[in-house]
């Protein structure tokens, strides 16, 4: 993937705006960037700018704070919310959902580093919080956002710029490293699995996906990552009834003959059964 990639085009001229000044003169409506790691969604208004998540450490090389007016954060995470602070304080109102706040203002314990994270700052935690869904109007575009439930984290979001067709979906999609579950905020695989199928269903053949990782994204695509983890998430909770742990599951073959993949299939299964276990209720009442 090129590290700038172009959705839609006919806006006009992007001087000003947080497209690296190499591609400025761009003639395009929504585009997507690679800041820190990380992806960057953008939609240019004149003077104003809005965007979806902020980026990892080292974002402000790529993103300016100048006329951000409006910034969206898909969940919690530093690696896509590290230039918040700076966004803020140059005047950006940042939209998230109420528990992506909760997460960024509470420590966290972070089981493989035996210790807590530490709240992130005031002055990066969202301005602006919703519990189900929302809609605004940028430069003629509407722009819709809603509640993912416990499908990375227990506070995604999607950001759908509906006339250009550009769906901006964070961490729920993974389509070239491991799918993450925090399992610690509530996330588990059932809830991916529902909320991919929610993002299938605002989407066209003709829509762009946007992770928070990786390539853009077509229907068709998201599709099929949307299957495997319903495979997984079948083959799981079957296994979960019987008993096993991550390793019995690995060993039992819950990742076999899937058309992607892992580079650490025990950690994704560890953080599986922990998902399944903290929602027995939903797979089977008589679980435990």
């Amino acid at each position: 993937m090129d590290r700038r990639q172009f959705l839609v085009t006919g806006f006009g001229a992007m001087a000003g705006s947080v497209i690296p000044s190499v591609v400025r003169a761009q003639a395009d409506r929504v585009t997507v960037l690679t800041a820190g790691g990380t992806n960057i969604v953008a939609l240019r208004d004149g003077n104003s700018t809005v965007l979806v998540d902020s980026g990892g450490t080292g974002s402000e090389r790529e993103v300016s704070a100048e006329r951000v007016v409006t910034l969206f954060n898909t969940h919690y995470h530093a690696d896509n919310t590290a230039g918040n602070e700076r966004l803020r304080a140059s005047g950006a109102e940042i939209v998230a959902h109420v528990n992506t706040k909760l997460w960024m203002s509470t420590p966290v314990w972070i089981p493989a580093e035996d210790r807590y994270r530490q709240p992130r700052p005031a002055g990066a935690q969202p301005t602006k919080t919703f519990y189900t869904n929302g809609s605004m109007t940028a430069g003629g575009e509407h722009i819709e956002y809603g509640y993912l439930i416990d499908a990375h984290t227990s506070g995604d979001i999607y950001v759908f710029f509906r006339d250009a067709n550009v769906l901006a979906v964070g961490d729920v999609a993974s389509p070239v490293r491991d799918p993450e579950l925090d399992y610690l905020t509530g996330a588990w695989l059932g809830g991916r699995v529902d909320a991919m199928t929610k993002l299938l269903s605002l989407a066209d053949a003709n829509t762009r996906i946007v992770p928070g990782f990786g390539p853009v994204m077509t229907r068709a695509q998201l599709q099929a990552e949307r299957d495997v983890m319903k495979t997984i998430y079948d083959r799981a909770a079957d296994r979960i009834r019987q008993g096993d742990d991550a390793n019995d599951m690995l060993e039992w073959g819950v990742l076999k003959d899937l058309p992607r993949a892992w580079k650490d299939p025990k950690k994704f299964l560890y953080d599986v059964q922990k998902g399944l276990w903290a929602h027995h209720n939903k797979i089977n009442p008589n679980v435990v």
